[in-house]
């Protein structure tokens, strides 16, 4: 990751300056740069080219004829998607490629450095809004979809989006993401604070995913008005066959009123309600499996810890993801690469709702050899009475590892 290589640039950089104004011994100094130009080394390798003088990245343009370029550059991208998903001639794609391309070279001809992805100023994390909930270039966010104590790889995305927010003195949002109230714990919830207390983490903004239901609702039921989404009652291990065939589902072309009618049914939580999902009508022959027609929305009749009966349907993780992240004002998200191909299908949903584009930054996952992170691995010890309890010092919870002695400290350096 890039901003990542800027950031120890940088500290580097502010490392050998210092121990040459202190007047350090030469065999300090030249180990602190011999490390400053292995990581110029590291980054050359990376990227083909030097790093940027004093290891920041070029200067950006904030405002002026730049701005309105990169404006363009956006609109024009988005022309560009929306004529390859209409299937627009050869000739009608290309004319808009030419002057996407066109755009992007006048903007790196005023700027000398190219157009940022998706036509938009790189992450220079300034205040998320007042409304703002999770990651974001400007807010951080992290720790969804975690139901019991947090383990040393739940710490490295904390401390990970930590370091960013303090770096870019952005926004940290913390989010519980609680849209399946059969895996709603209140107790857990607890429990993750206090974990995230004890890594000396301080969240600026705190929220749940359901706080939006009404809103999630409302989209899904504008992707249904735009054709975009149908309800389907297929059997789930035959619409698993039929996606793994690239079949259409024979509900895939029903109409909107048809699709609105089972909706309300699920909303009702009917007997045939419950039978059914709402899918996304995306593109049942793409190679990437998370696009052919995902479900977004089931029904669930069983009541929600904060919501108790109100809503008999559910949104989907990565429905609400997307949706949540833009209108709290996520700027930057952080996922590991497990979650790559579902990037096209969070994209899909921002761009078909008309709704602020976060920008999506992947890391990989922390695997320990000697040890297990599993949650069902690790309470099978709990249970069996061979460890003291979560907070055993062999565990690798961060409790554990905590009570064993490592600092917080050291487990920052170890993960950053």
């Amino acid at each position: 990751m890039l901003m990542l290589f800027y950031l120890k640039l940088t500290d580097q950089g502010t490392a050998v300056r210092n121990l040459k104004s202190q007047k350090a011994n030469k065999d300090e100094i030249k180990a602190a740069v011999d490390k400053l130009l292995a990581l110029k080394k590291q980054y050359k390798d990376l990227t083909g080219s030097d790093p940027p003088a004093a290891g920041k990245p070029a200067a950006q343009p904030a405002s002026g004829n730049a701005d309105a370029i990169l404006s363009q550059i956006t609109d024009q991208g988005t022309a560009v998607r929306n004529l390859k998903s209409q299937k627009a001639s050869k000739d009608e794609i290309k004319a808009a490629v030419d002057k996407l391309l066109a755009l992007k070279k006048q903007y790196k001809d005023l700027t000398g450095v190219d157009a940022p992805a998706g036509g938009k100023p790189a992450a220079k994390p300034a205040a998320a809004p007042a409304a703002a909930a999770a990651t974001s270039g400007d807010a951080d966010k992290i720790l969804e979809q975690i139901a019991g104590y947090l383990h040393i790889g739940h710490a490295k995305a904390a401390l990970l989006n930590q370091y960013y927010q303090q770096s870019f003195k952005g926004k940290f949002v913390m989010r519980f993401d609680d849209t399946n109230p059969a895996k709603e714990n209140v107790e857990f919830e607890k429990i993750i604070l206090e974990d995230v207390k004890l890594l000396n983490i301080e969240h600026d903004i705190f929220s749940f995913t359901s706080n939006h239901f009404p809103a999630i609702q409302g989209y899904a039921e504008e992707l249904i008005n735009k054709g975009l989404a149908y309800v389907d009652d297929t059997e789930p291990l035959a619409m698993k066959e039929e996606r793994e065939k690239r079949q259409d589902s024979v509900h895939r072309n029903n109409s909107v009123a048809q699709n609105m009618e089972k909706w309300n049914a699920m909303k009702a939580g009917t007997d045939y309600g419950k039978k059914c999902c709402l899918r996304a009508k995306m593109d049942m022959q793409s190679d990437n499996g998370c696009l052919r027609d995902p479900a977004i929305y089931r029904c669930k009749d069983e009541p929600h810890p904060r919501h108790g009966d109100k809503y008999k349907v559910y949104p989907t993780y990565d429905f609400a993801c997307p949706i949540v992240d833009s209108v709290e004002g996520v700027t930057h998200a952080l996922r590991t690469t497990e979650y790559n191909d579902r990037d096209p299908q969070y994209y899909w949903f921002i761009d078909q709702l008309g709704l602020r584009r976060p920008f999506v930054y992947a890391y990989s996952r922390l695997n320990l050899t000697h040890t297990v992170l599993s949650k069902r691995k690790l309470a099978w010890f709990v249970e069996e009475g061979l460890v003291s309890g979560w907070d055993d010092p062999r565990f690798p919870t961060v409790r554990g590892i905590l009570r064993r002695g490592l600092t917080v400290e050291a487990l920052r350096q170890f993960i950053i």
